[in-house]
């Protein structure tokens, strides 16, 4: 696959001066301007290059962790199912675990099950 990183650029220049910083909370579930990115590592799609991601833990007004999402069903030890979000089955991609500064959120989903996200949070805790 062929990746416009030129493109991106132009786009992360907007995010960086144009967006102001969100509010957010953990267990929020927002679309991300996530970029174009190296190797493996989760892409965002579209013109906004956008994925969902979880809060998991806020460590600023500015800035806090994220894991994104996936609708992919592809069995995996890193993918942990969290169900339905904005219509589709998703799952966590907990080997894509990140921080990112709050200009990257574009606009709140929904809120992840407490249930679910302790599940989440139990998994990243096992992980390391």
């Amino acid at each position: 696959m062929i990746k416009d990183f030129d493109k991106w650029n132009n786009n992360k220049k907007l995010v960086h001066y144009g967006k102001n910083n969100k509010q957010y909370h953990s267990r929020d579930i927002w679309w991300c301007s996530l970029g174009i990115n190296i190797g493996d590592e989760h892409d965002g799609e579209g013109c906004d290059y956008q994925r969902p991601v979880l809060v998991l833990k806020g460590f600023s007004a500015n800035t806090c962790l994220v894991i994104p999402l996936t609708s992919s069903t592809e069995k995996h030890p890193m993918r942990v199912p969290i169900g339905i979000v904005d219509g589709k089955e998703a799952s966590a991609v907990l080997s894509q675990i990140r921080t990112i500064d709050t200009k990257r959120l574009l606009g709140r989903i929904c809120y992840l099950n407490k249930e679910v996200f302790e599940v989440i949070r139990k998994a990243v805790k096992d992980m390391l």
